[in-house]
C-alpha cells in the first residue's frame, strides 16, 4: 500500500478527482514542459460530464496561467479509468506531446500505463486480515504499526492534517450565505450548530453537534474552501466531524486524536488499494461509504475498543453504504453530497456504538476485507448513470 500521505491531502474543493487531481496533473505537465506556450485538454468520461460543476476547467486554467489552455469535453471514457484526460502540449503551433492522465480518486493521478509497481508502496501488507494478524503476533497497536512504517516524523504531519481538518470545521461554522453555483444552496452549518447549543435534550444535542461539523466542512468544500481529502473531497466532512466531536464533546486530547486519525487512514488505505475511493469508478459508496468506515474506526479507537471491534465498526460503516449512488445534481458537490456527509458522520458514530455492544455478544462473521471486495463488485455492476456522470438518479430528477 501507498503512504497515508497519499490519502490525507490538504487542498481546495470541491472535488478530489475533478479538481485536485486535474490540478496536480497540470502542475506535473508544466514541470515536464517548461517551454510549452499553450495547452489543449480533452476531458473524457466523468470529467467531461460533471467537470463544469466540479470546476475542473476553472482550476486547470488557473494552474496553467499565464499560459493559455483550451478544452474539449468528450463523454466517451478512456480505457484505464472513467476520469481521464489528454493534455496536448504545444510550442507555438507544434504539438510536442499528448499526455494521457487519469484522476483515480482522492486527488491521486496516474499516467497512461502506470501501474501499482510504478508507485512507491511502503506497506508490506495490502489487506486488513494480514495487518491484524501482524499486530497481534508482534503485540503492537494499529497506531504503532502505522508509525513503524511511516516513520516517527509522521506524527508531525498528522498534527498538521488534524489542525487543517479542525480549521475547515471552524471556518464552515462561522459562515453564512449561499454556496457558489447555479443551485444557490444556502449554508446551514452555522445555524445548525447554534441550534445544538440551545437544545436541552442531550441525545438530540450531541447528534446535532456532529452533524453541524460534517455540514461545515462539506459546505466549505462545495464552496471551494480549504479541506482535507478523507479519503476524498466529496466525503471530506465525515472524518473531521467525528474527530472534532471527540475533541469538543468527549474532551479527547489532540495527541490522542492523531492516533485515531492514523487508524482511520489505515482502513481507508485498504479500500483504496483493493477497491476504489473514486465516485466515478464505484459510486458514492466508494466515497461516503469509505469515509464512514474510516470514521467508525476512529470512533471505535476513541472508545478504546480492541482491534477486532475496531474492524467490526469499520466493516459496518462500509457495509451499510453498499450500493450508494453518485448522482450530483448539476454536477455540483452539493446535492446530495453535503447531506450525505452529515448522515455519514452519524452512521460512523452509530457503527462504533453498535460494534461496542454487539461485538461482546457475538463474533462478526463479515470481515472488513470481504466487504471491500463486495463494494468493488457492486461498483462494477452499477450503471454508469450512477457513477458521477449526473445522468441518473437525483441529477436526472431535479432540473436546474
Amino acid at each position: 500500500m501507498e503512504s497515508l500521505r497519499e490519502l490525507y491531502k490538504i487542498g481546495v474543493g470541491p472535488s478530489s478527482s475533478h479538481t485536485m487531481g486535474p490540478q496536480r496533473a497540470a502542475k506535473k505537465v508544466m514541470e515536464l514542459y517548461p517551454n510549452a506556450t499553450s495547452f489543449h485538454v480533452d476531458l473524457h468520461g466523468s470529467l467531461a460530464l460533471t467537470g463544469k460543476g466540479h470546476l475542473t476547467d476553472d482550476i486547470m486554467i488557473k494552474t496553467f496561467a499565464p499560459k493559455p489552455v483550451t478544452f474539449s469535453f468528450k463523454i466517451d471514457e478512456l480505457p484505464e479509468h472513467p476520469n481521464g484526460m489528454i493534455i496536448h502540449v504545444l510550442e507555438g503551433e507544434k504539438e510536442v506531446n499528448a499526455i494521457e492522465v487519469y484522476s483515480v480518486g482522492g486527488g491521486s493521478i496516474r499516467f497512461k500505463g502506470e501501474v501499482a509497481n510504478d508507485i512507491e508502496l511502503i506497506y508490506p501488507h495490502t489487506c486488513m486480515d494480514d495487518i491484524l494478524k501482524y499486530v497481534e503476533e508482534n503485540r503492537i497497536s494499529l497506531y504503532d504499526y502505522v508509525i513503524s512504517i511511516e516513520g516517527k516524523d509522521y506524527e508531525v504531519e498528522l498534527h498538521k492534517i488534524l489542525d487543517a481538518m479542525f480549521e475547515s470545521v471552524e471556518n464552515g461554522l462561522s459562515k453564512d450565505g449561499v454556496i457558489q453555483g447555479r443551485l444557490k444552496l444556502k449554508r446551514v452549518a452555522k445555524s445548525m450548530f447554534q441550534h445544538a447549543q440551545n437544545t436541552r435534550r442531550e441525545a438530540e444535542r450531541e447528534r446535532l453537534y456532529i452533524t453541524s461539523y460534517a455540514y461545515a466542512v462539506a459546505e466549505e468544500n462545495a464552496d471551494g474552501g480549504l479541506i482535507v481529502t478523507a479519503p476524498t473531497c466529496g466525503a471530506s466532512g465525515i472524518v473531521p466531524a467525528v474527530l472534532y466531536y471527540s475533541y469538543k464533546q468527549l474532551n479527547i486530547e489532540k495527541k490522542e486524536l492523531i492516533k485515531a486519525l492514523a487508524i482511520g487512514g489505515l482502513f481507508g488505505n485498504v479500500v483504496k488499494t483493493n477497491a476504489t475511493i473514486s465516485g466515478a469508478d464505484g459510486g458514492c459508496q466508494a466515497e461516503v461509504g469509505s469515509a464512514c468506515a474510516m470514521g467508525a474506526a476512529i470512533m471505535a479507537w476513541n472508545y478504546e475498543l480492541n482491534n477486532s471491534l475496531i474492524e467490526y465498526a469499520a466493516e459496518m460503516g462500509l457495509e451499510h453504504n453498499l450500493g450508494l449512488t453518485c448522482d450530483p445534481v448539476g454536477g455540483y458537490v452539493q446535492i446530495p453530497c453535503i447531506e450525505r456527509n452529515g448522515y455519514g458522520a452519524l452512521r460512523a458514530l452509530d457503527a462504533a456504538m453498535m460494534a461496542k455492544q454487539l461485538g461482546y455478544l457475538r463474533k462478526n462473521k463479515v470481515s472488513f476485507d470481504s466487504i471491500v471486495r463486495v463494494m468493488k463488485e457492486t461498483g462494477q455492476d452499477l450503471s454508469k448513470a450512477y457513477k458521477e456522470t449526473s445522468l441518473g438518479g437525483l441529477a436526472k430528477e431535479i432540473e436546474l
